[in-house]
């Protein structure tokens, strides 16, 4: 579904992204792990198109989308959810979830929201209400329903436990697993090594923008060089 070889990405003289390549499968979840700037988000942003490779090829669906703009990339199937939640604050729960379904018909808003509010009854208690009032664990419950309005083949998460109550946390993780049973294929990007690693397919960690160790989620989370990096032993 999502092939990415050889991309170098500069902050200026900074060489953030350093020759990384590595592909996501249909029906997968793939996490990228690593420390606080490892290069993880830079890596999400490149691939949605909010920043630019200067070498090698990014391919969905078979599409090479290298230099795709950003916001054609929606309506191709490709949906990230920021690190930060970026909800509209001003808006209510459903005017950010309509913002949510802009590359669709207009006929799939109303079965997308039913959809939506299945997943996150939350979001269906409080629909009325203006998104900055929510809780944090609220927000990113909101953040990604706007992102499953595009009906995505692909929905990238950066960081959604950042932030969040340990009790939150196992909840958008439960959440992430459920959206994958349904159908979804997800890249996710966590600081929370523990949590990605369990529920993932395969996995990468990224250490100062290069990719350093690869594997099934499982072989990742049992091993030792991970577990005293990231697991705390």
């Amino acid at each position: 579904m999502l092939s990415v070889y050889n991309i170098n990405v500069w902050y200026g003289a900074i060489h953030a992204i350093k020759d990384i390549s590595f592909n996501v499968n249909e029906g997968e979840i793939v996490a990228l792990i690593g420390a606080n700037g490892a290069g993880k988000s830079t890596t999400l942003k490149t691939v949605s198109g909010l920043l630019r490779s200067k070498t090698g090829s990014i391919k969905f669906m078979g599409e090479d989308i290298t230099h795709t703009p950003a916001d054609k990339l929606v309506g191709k199937g490709l949906a990230q959810v920021p690190e930060g939640r970026r909800a509209f604050l001003q808006m209510t729960v459903e005017e950010n979830l309509e913002m949510g379904a802009y590359t669709q018909p207009k006929s799939t808003v109303a079965p997308g929201l039913e959809r939506v509010y299945e997943q996150f009854p939350r979001l269906k208690e409080r629909r009325r209400q203006v998104a900055g009032t929510l809780s944090g664990g609220e927000q990113q419950m909101l953040v990604m329903g706007r992102a499953l309005m595009s009906n995505p083949k692909l929905l990238m998460l950066d960081e959604p436990s950042m932030g969040l109550a340990p009790i939150l946390i196992e909840q958008i993780f439960q959440i992430v697993e459920d959206l994958h049973k349904a159908g979804t294929t997800v890249l996710l990007v966590e600081q929370n090594a523990q949590m990605a690693l369990s529920i993932a397919t395969r996995g990468y960690v990224l250490e100062t923008g290069k990719i350093t160790m690869t594997g099934t989620g499982q072989e990742l989370l049992h091993d030792d060089n991970v577990r005293k990096a990231y697991l705390g032993g």
